[in-house]
């Protein structure tokens, strides 16, 4: 075994690994921020603000904090329609959205909370958005997302929908992140704020029924007949996430042969085997967490699992297991625009700079259009809603892509459209999915993709995240000639807050995690195996120097 890899990877979690619920609650509203220190400020990473209240990143002050400043950007930008607001599992999630509601209800923003304190997937939340702007030049709405996606069960995070329904850009997140670290600095001195049973029966507080409106409008997305009518058997495992409740009314609506493998909602996340590194992490993209439904596949002839707040998918196949994201990208963009005849010929695929190249083959071969951008969902927004583009696609298992029509539906990951679209691809072409990115190999050649992550001081994250092409001196990657260096990415020519080093057969990028004290490094041969690992390892040895390198500076 992997000496990085713990013994407990892919084992249900022993008793002294679970949260101590009440514990993390009491953290949320005791433990006050100090903004003069960087790790207990307002920071807004690749997808909003995340942290535990045992550590003072996330904590109630935080919240009220961040909540008054979108308020104030509401109020700044004239956006004045309802606020659709939602939430996760996590056990912080709970707290912050009574804190959020306080401060929203006090400003009189009108609120669509979910019918019976429903727990609310991030697609469900931007489909609710863009559903109700549909048409509308003002009065446009908004949301917020309460959720850390698949973190660890002591983390809580907040994330801010603008009226576009997808993953704030940077310039607003830079806004609500000033202004709410200045609200800190101030004590929260002259927020507004009402009690949470007034906010909740508030004038301005409004019931939705978030999962009807989302589940009665799938048919537009996916062709669920086809799924119906093929009668194969559909396994999910909701990983005690948002969307839990969800799947039974799928299954019912659309008259679907699926079976829910655990509905237990339990903040501890008990029943959830333990990730790589020992951590409990409910990643649908973990052969580790999805050991429960790897282990059950026989039973299916497709199966799938979401994270915490449903905007990731993980796609087990009866052959071949967990499909790595990669590879599922593939299958379900190739299918995409193979089989939705309505769809622009003009539309085109997005994909991050540490996505496979084997899309660009793909794309190539559809004559179809490649934006490749930095890592996060949001540089997908604007394609994804103006029909640019059809799809689009995160190595990190997000996707989400055009209705049956060719018009927008989410413009934030929807893992559950994209577990869904794996059963319309298996009743459809009558195959175990794993077979289709085979034919792919055959085709285009195998790609060989890895990523491992390293330990790194927020000064040496500092550091990479504005490393310079002249920092590189190497002129050989794993023997190859190194032919293009980027600190921007191709596609839009924005920052990718790293590198990204290509040669003929391979490349890698390495870049800063926006929520963990390591870099990462993701690279593919278009070789062999031995190959990955010579530009896994010569990679590494190209970062250190650069960061270690004080002869030259960032741009």
């Amino acid at each position: 075994m992997d000496a990085n890899i713990s013994p407990l990877a892919g084992k249900l979690p022993i008793p002294s690994m679970l949260i101590d619920v009440p514990r993390l609650i009491t953290a949320y509203y005791s433990e006050i921020p100090d903004p003069s220190i960087l790790a207990e400020r307002v920071i807004f990473g690749t997808s909003g603000h995340r942290g535990s209240s045992l550590t003072k990143t996330f904590n109630e002050w935080h919240i009220l904090a961040i909540s008054e400043a979108i308020c104030l950007f509401r109020q700044y930008q004239k956006i004045n329609g309802p606020l659709f607001l939602g939430m996760d599992t996590h056990a912080l999630s709970v707290p912050a959205f009574a804190s959020a509601l306080e401060v929203l209800a006090a400003h009189d923003v009108e609120v669509m909370i979910a019918e019976n304190d429903e727990y609310t997937p991030t697609p469900v939340i931007s489909h609710a958005i863009l559903t109700y702007n549909r048409n509308r030049s003002t009065g446009l709405a908004d949301g917020i997302v309460i959720t850390p996606s698949h973190n660890p069960p002591h983390d809580g995070g907040f994330k801010y929908n603008p009226p576009s329904g997808g993953p704030a850009d940077n310039e607003i997140t830079q806004w609500i992140e000033e202004k709410a670290n200045a609200i800190l600095k101030n004590k929260l001195k002259n927020i507004k704020r009402i009690s949470f049973e007034k906010a909740k029966n508030a004038s301005t507080t409004h019931r939705h029924d978030y999962l009807h409106h989302y589940v009665n409008d799938l048919a537009n997305v996916i062709d669920m007949n086809v799924i119906k009518n093929s009668g194969i058997k559909i396994g999910v495992d909701p990983l005690g996430g948002a969307g839990v409740n969800y799947w039974e009314p799928i299954a019912e609506r659309y008259q679907l042969d699926l079976t829910i493998l655990n509905k237990t909602i339990d903040p501890t996340f008990c029943f959830v085997p333990v990730d790589w590194d020992g951590e409990i992490r409910m990643n649908p993209a973990s052969p580790y967490a999805m050991t429960t439904l790897i282990e059950k596949r026989h039973l299916f002839d497709i199966a799938f699992a979401c994270d915490t707040d449903h905007d990731r998918h993980g796609i087990v196949s009866k052959k071949a297991g967990l499909l790595p994201s990669n590879h599922y990208l593939c299958i379900a963009m190739d299918y995409l625009f193979k089989h939705r005849l309505s769809w622009s010929k003009k539309m085109g695929v997005g994909k991050t700079v540490v996505t496979t190249q084997m899309i660009d083959r793909l794309a190539n071969k559809l004559n179809r259009s490649v934006d490749e951008v930095p890592v996060g969902f949001k540089w997908f927004v604007q394609g994804l809603l103006d029909g640019t583009l059809g799809f689009g696609g995160e190595q990190s298992a997000g996707a989400s892509f055009s209705r049956i029509d060719g018009t927008v539906w989410t413009t934030d990951k929807d893992g559950m459209i994209a577990a869904l679209l794996s059963a319309e691809i298996t009743a459809h072409e009558k195959t175990d999915i794993s077979t289709l990115y085979e034919n792919f190999e055959r085709e285009f050649g195998k790609m060989y993709f890895q990523q491992q992550n390293a330990q790194a001081t927020l000064e040496q994250r500092e550091k990479l995240k504005s490393l310079s092409a002249s920092q590189i001196t190497f002129t050989k990657l794993a023997g190859d000639n190194i032919h293009k260096i980027l600190t921007k990415a191709p596609g839009n020519n924005e920052a990718i807050g790293g590198i990204k080093v290509i040669s003929d057969e391979g490349w890698f990028v390495a870049r800063p995690s926006g929520t963990e004290a390591i870099y990462e490094i993701c690279a593919e041969s278009f070789r062999d195996q031995s190959h990955l690992e010579k530009i896994l390892n010569e990679a590494e040895i190209i970062v250190k120097k650069a960061l270690t390198d004080t002869s030259t500076s960032g741009e």
